[in-house]
């Protein structure tokens, strides 16, 4: 099946081995890296690439020594721009209905356990369908990365609604993960913006914090109001998932950023919010932080806590270590 749809390119130029003089010296010197068997990187523009850019530009080079591969969960996920989240380092390829499970090399061979999958074909690359994908990592991720996966999922294809995953989830031949899938693709939501916000929104329903309103305008869209990512109107509680990348200084002078959000602050408490709370990622790895934030402002636990999802989040979330 071949769909109008792109794959997300490489984040730094590849080299392969042909293409480098010397390339045990220029490895040897810091010069260059090697991403894969054969294929090399700048090590410089290497070092500046967050873990899951890391991670796609390995499944390119993958493909560049095995382009007949099929890509599936991360290694898919990443080409179809949904977001790569935790411990990802194996890139993952269907075998045949023949092939034995295996891993080596970096490289995790699954067999063809769904042959109800779809299989894509999109830049001449073959993987599994953003929906396919989306249910392969529900039933075998944490919950809460799932919910990221499947809310961008949503965005990416509008095919990918909830209705339409919680089916392709029960219809599924193999029941193996089917149960565990289903708590994400019951929330799934386009208007998530980002991994985040869909992190965010499972931290507080396993606290047991009453669900909020999501992407709620105070004023005019047109008219030059302000959205918050998550609203409590009970209690006139907004919440912003962040993250830091607007304040560091990357996309400009992060003491304009910091001002630009202290006037927005200023203007939803005009507006009626209460409390106006921000939180990064690292109050989500801890996700103490964000439960001692939202308490802290008033917001209070209607429903049993969910602590083994609570506690097994930071681990899931933890960044990939080479292998």
């Amino acid at each position: 099946m071949t769909v109008l749809r792109r794959t997300v390119d490489t984040p730094l130029p590849l080299m392969p081995a042909a293409a480098v003089t010397h390339s045990t010296r220029s490895v040897r010197r810091g010069e260059i890296i090697q991403v894969t068997r054969g294929v090399y990187a700048s090590r410089d523009a290497w070092q500046t690439l967050p873990p899951w850019q890391q991670y796609l530009a390995r499944v390119r080079a993958h493909l560049l020594n095995a382009p007949d591969d099929v890509l599936c969960l991360e290694s898919a996920a990443a080409l179809h721009g949904l977001p790569v989240l935790g411990a990802a380092y194996d890139i993952h390829v269907l075998g045949s209905a023949s092939a034995t499970a295996r891993s080596a090399g970096g490289v995790r061979v699954h067999t063809s356990a769904h042959p109800d999958r779809v299989i894509e074909e999109v830049d001449g690359i073959r993987l599994t369908s953003v929906a396919d994908t989306c249910i392969d990592v529900a039933r075998t991720r944490h919950p809460a990365i799932a919910l990221a996966v499947a809310d961008a999922a949503a965005r990416v294809d509008e095919r990918c609604t909830a209705l339409t995953l919680v089916t392709l989830n029960e219809e599924r031949a193999s029941a193996r993960g089917r149960r565990r899938a289903r708590w994400a693709l019951h929330r799934v939501d386009p208007a998530a913006e980002s991994p985040l916000e869909s992190l965010s929104r499972a931290v507080t329903e396993w606290a047991g914090f009453a669900e909020p309103e999501r992407q709620v305008w105070f004023g005019s869209p047109a008219g030059g109001g302000d959205r918050v990512d998550l609203w409590w109107p009970q209690l006139r509680i907004a919440g912003e998932a962040d993250g830091l990348l607007k304040y560091d200084g990357r996309f400009g002078d992060p003491r304009v950023a910091m001002k630009k959000r202290e006037d927005r602050d200023r203007r939803l408490r005009a507006a009626g919010a209460r409390a106006v709370l921000h939180w990064g990622w690292d109050d989500l790895t801890d996700p103490n932080s964000l439960i001692g934030m939202l308490s802290g402002a008033g917001l209070p636990v209607v429903a049993s806590p969910d602590t083994a999802n609570l506690h097994s989040l930071a681990a899931a979330l933890r960044p990939p270590r080479p292998r």
